[in-house]
């Protein structure tokens, strides 16, 4: 199963009202496991850039000036996607713009159903709980140090982490791959899997827990479960 981790950043907050996407990053996974292969672009949005924007991802006229339009990058784009259900922290707001973005390229709209929205995972797995991406990573001892300000790549990768957690837990494996296995992998498609860890997990039980489940075992008799295993 091939899933792409995506983000965004924006000019605002509607696209109908002249905001638009300056910046894309997506992280690409094959049966929950990153496979390396990243999707990262800066885009120019042809408009002045409001200073809350500015405040949130430090991405200014003069750096977005020389970058290239979204017409002009968008089938590499979609190209990388493509196939793939995208995973999004708040999915409406991304697919809102990437939609705006198609119609005015004149491509087609992604489906409704097109991403996992990992907000709303997140909203239902924890109630009442704080749901921001910084809130999951602290929820699940995630590193997000080099988050000073929003970046779509960066936020893709914790993401990545965030999303593999909401779902059960990391896979084996789990890391980005290093930068001479990222051909080899790209070129495996569907069939990609993840190689077996050159050392095998450390066991996480302990000697005391070990030992209270032979005591409990043992009270339960001759004829429990446990003693057929």
């Amino acid at each position: 199963m091939r899933e792409i981790v995506l983000d965004t950043e924006t000019t605002g907050f509607e696209p109908e009202q002249g905001d638009r996407i300056v910046e894309i990053g997506a992280v690409e996974l094959m049966n929950h496991v990153p496979t390396g292969r990243t999707y990262h672009q800066y885009i120019n949005p042809q408009r002045a850039m409001p200073a809350e924007a500015f405040a949130v991802h430090g991405l200014g006229d003069d750096f977005l000036r020389d970058k290239p339009l979204f017409h002009e990058i968008v089938d590499e784009f979609r190209a990388f996607i493509d196939g793939a259900k995208l995973v999004i922290h708040n999915a409406a707001f991304d697919v809102k713009f990437l939609n705006a973005e198609l119609k005015w390229c004149k491509r087609p709209a992604l489906p409704a159903d097109c991403a996992t929205d990992t907000l709303d995972i997140a909203r239902r797995r924890f109630p009442g709980s704080p749901a921001s991406l910084d809130a999951l990573c602290r929820r699940f001892g995630i590193d997000n140090g080099a988050r000073t300000l929003h970046g779509a790549l960066l936020d893709s990768e914790i993401l990545a982490e965030v999303y593999l957690e909401l779902i059960g837990g990391k896979q084996p494996d789990f890391g980005l791959s290093a930068p001479g296995q990222r051909a080899a992998t790209a070129d495996a498609g569907a069939d990609w899997r993840p190689r077996p860890r050159l050392e095998p997990l450390a066991p996480r039980l302990s000697d005391t827990e070990k030992a209270a489940h032979a005591a409990f075992v043992e009270k339960l008799g001759e004829s429990a479960l446990w003693t057929r295993l």
